[in-house]
């Protein structure tokens, strides 16, 4: 199926509630979906996201697509630009303007799988259509109460496993955060913590340490030290007892072939990159290094988690994103479930298009409030 057309829609709206972690937060979504329309009608959807700052108008994003992207997309089959491999050289090792990395590997791939009537994990060769998921507050910057919230939600859900943000400036503060899970989760949870860069290796070790003392086994510990510090986290592999090392999520493909071979990993961490994830993943496979599926825009790196070796894990974070398609994935008894349809089982909803659509840019007391989640009431 050749790529005849394409589409662009700009999104913007709050956020249900700020999330972030030890570094960073966030109150708002920045978002267009990229649509590329195949010859015969089809759709592939991809979703482009700027996590701080609003998107450029909807006409200059077309324009940069149309200039940067559309001169080797026009006329080409689906099928061949998701094989494709391409090796720049000099000026050409570049991120584009506008980031349409993720969403362009998203909608080639949707449309592709499409084209040949399969869902998208059936064409990278999964032969699951679930995954075990673990909830995901992205809650660091959430008052207590909320917190709670969240997490008795997930555990009604049938999660029985969480994930929560540490790495504040007391240590207390994150032990007294693993007390309020345990509270709202009960005895026998698998509990991840993620401290996104905040620690160097020995207080790494040093707050592990005391997180057991205070009674709380932590299964892994996601990004604790600088993500190129390979010897680090080869060190903490070796010093941090059952605790498992999950690193790599800020790293490019390179950079996690780096951390593989550097033995910086008990599990890598992926996102929703189609081609970037299957083929970092199939290296991991190399190694026999399990890989975990971090977050992906409405879970769509589910695909991806259902067609690798070995990957256990997809992260579920509760984002007020499912307004915005005509379907989300579903969740069952603490598993994602993948789509049966033809693709990877997302459609853009006519509603949010019409409902949520911002082409120009917003002043942040002019945004509309997407729908709250159930555990905020």
């Amino acid at each position: 199926m050749r790529i005849v057309d394409f589409r662009i829609t700009r999104f913007q709206f709050r956020r249900d509630r700020v999330i972030g972690d030890s570094q960073v937060r966030a109150d708002d979504v920045h978002l267009a979906t990229l649509e590329l329309i195949g010859e015969q009608g089809a759709v592939g959807l991809g979703f482009v996201q700027s996590l701080f700052h609003p998107l450029a108008s909807e006409a200059e994003l077309a324009r940069v697509f149309r200039e940067e992207v559309w001169p080797g997309l026009e006329n080409e089959p689906a099928g061949a630009i998701a094989h494709r491999v391409h090796r720049p050289r000099g000026g050409n090792i570049r991120r584009l303007s506008v980031p349409f990395e993720e969403a362009l590997q998203q909608a080639v791939w949707d449309l592709f799988a499409k084209s040949v009537g399969m869902p998208l994990w059936q064409l990278l060769g999964g032969r699951r259509d679930h995954v075990r998921g673990y909830a995901s507050g992205l809650d660091f910057h959430l008052p207590d109460d909320a917190f709670l919230a969240l997490f008795e939600t997930a555990r009604s859900q049938g999660f029985t496993a969480f994930k929560i943000k540490v790495g504040h400036a007391d240590l207390d503060r994150d032990i007294h955060r693993l007390d309020l899970l345990r509270k709202a989760v009960g005895l026998g949870a698998i509990v991840m913590i993620d401290a996104n860069e905040a620690w160097s290796p020995k207080q790494t070790i040093a707050n592990l340490e005391a997180m057991r003392r205070a009674g709380h086994d932590i299964f892994w510990v996601e990004d604790p030290i600088l993500r190129h510090d390979f010897e680090g986290l080869k060190l903490l592999r070796q010093c941090a007892g059952t605790t498992m090392i999950n690193s790599g999520e800020y790293l490019d493909a390179s950079g996690k072939r780096q951390l593989l071979e550097a033995g910086g990993a008990d599990l890598l961490n992926v996102h929703g990159h189609v081609t970037d994830v299957m083929r970092i993943g199939w290296l991991a496979a190399e190694f026999g290094v399990p890989v975990t599926m971090g977050n992906s825009f409405l879970e769509i790196g589910l695909n991806m988690a259902a067609a690798l070796p070995e990957v256990n894990w997809i992260e579920y974070s509760y984002q007020n994103f499912d307004h915005l398609v005509e379907t989300p994935f579903a969740i069952r008894d603490g598993h994602i479930w993948a789509s049966h349809a033809p693709g990877h089982g997302l459609v853009l909803s006519e509603d949010a298009r019409r409902d949520w659509h911002h082409p120009e840019i917003v002043d942040k007391g002019g945004l509309g409030d997407a729908p709250r989640q159930i555990y905020l009431g």
